[in-house]
């Protein structure tokens, strides 16, 4: 299978001598083709540089791009077979929702009914059927969001990349769009490059999960992969809460020098085969589940009890017991 993006060696640095900043540093990536790629990391780590460079808007000072083993590094925008859909939308606010979805068309000099048409289609596509003669002012932001979802896959893009598009929704409205874009991507089957800094929301979506920090690519793999066996520190604490531990409280009580261990993997109970022992410094109730922390080992350590099932809730100051199963312990290089 033709990988639908590599990235060869690829860097990305900006400005010049002392004041010269390295946005991206030596990255080596595959993308497959149909595949929902998220490029997950805070923000400055430089996933943002690399989909620029992927689409064309950014020049790679170091390295090659390629995308369906063609390369393009040196190519503008337009002579790519890739489209973007922005955070903001970018729709023209005097132009109708069909003509914004037919714009691309229109560049190519289509026929009116034909590029009319392919536009009714993808409206009804992104399930916005009957809002073509509105203007953008008169949707909700969602409904701008499938917009310019359905203006950059009308011209049938190769890979359709993605910069933070659900970033200015409220939560009820994310989590929605997060479900309707990881099955839109099923069906079309086009090679999906998904940015976010919001780690639910590329567990959640993606088929594999590219972690970001200061330029540099620290771990690729599936969410379950990223989740449960971080390749780094920087991982284990950027995805999901973690108990990070290293030094004396690691080896005391995981037998590491330094090891990972998930607050849901913890419980409390009686002392016989208690793992670690100590006072609750902190409960917090977060409605699904109540986070205890518990001073235990040398360390902090915090446990995800589960809420609905009739247990008692340590209170601060409590002595408790922590349980884990050797499994829950994941070892960090």
């Amino acid at each position: 299978m033709t990988a639908a993006v590599t990235l060869d060696g690829v860097s990305c640095t900006f400005g010049h001598g002392a004041g010269a900043v390295r946005a991206v540093e030596h990255v080596d990536l595959t993308i497959d083709a149909g595949e929902f790629f998220t490029l997950l990391g805070p923000s400055g780590s430089g996933k943002t540089t690399v989909l620029r460079m992927i689409g064309g808007f950014t020049l790679p000072t170091g390295g090659r791009v390629l995308i369906g083993g063609t390369e393009v590094t040196g190519l503008p925008p337009y002579a790519r077979p890739v489209n973007t859909v922005f955070q903001d939308y970018a729709l023209f606010p005097h132009m109708t929702i069909r003509e914004n979805v037919a714009y691309p068309l229109m560049v190519r000099k289509v026929e009116r009914s034909e590029r009319e048409r392919r536009a009714d289609e993808l409206l009804a596509l992104v399930q916005l059927p009957g809002v073509g003669d509105r203007r953008p002012a008169q949707l909700s932001g969602g409904q701008r969001q499938r917009v310019a979802l359905a203006r950059a896959l009308i011209g049938q893009p190769q890979v359709l990349l993605l910069d933070e598009p659900l970033g200015a929704l409220d939560l009820k409205l994310r989590e929605q769009m997060q479900s309707e874009l990881k099955a839109l991507q099923r069906r079309l089957g086009i090679t999906f490059l998904f940015i976010t800094h919001d780690q639910h929301e590329a567990l959640s979506m993606s088929d594999r999960i590219g972690i970001f920090n200061a330029g540099r690519l620290e771990q690729v793999g599936t969410p379950q992969a990223v989740y449960d066996a971080p390749a780094t520190r920087f991982v284990a604490h950027f995805v999901g809460a973690a108990n990070v531990l290293e030094g004396e409280a690691a080896r005391n009580l995981t037998g590491h020098a330094q090891a990972m261990l998930r607050p849901e993997r913890i419980t409390t109970g009686a002392g016989e085969g208690a793992r670690a022992s100590g006072q609750v410094s902190e409960v917090q109730y977060f409605g699904a589940f109540t986070r205890v922390k518990v001073e235990a080992g040398g360390a902090r350590v915090q446990a995800d009890l589960p809420s609905g099932r009739g247990l008692a809730v340590p209170e601060t100051g409590q002595w408790v017991h922590l349980h884990w199963d050797e499994g829950a312990v994941h070892a960090l290089a």
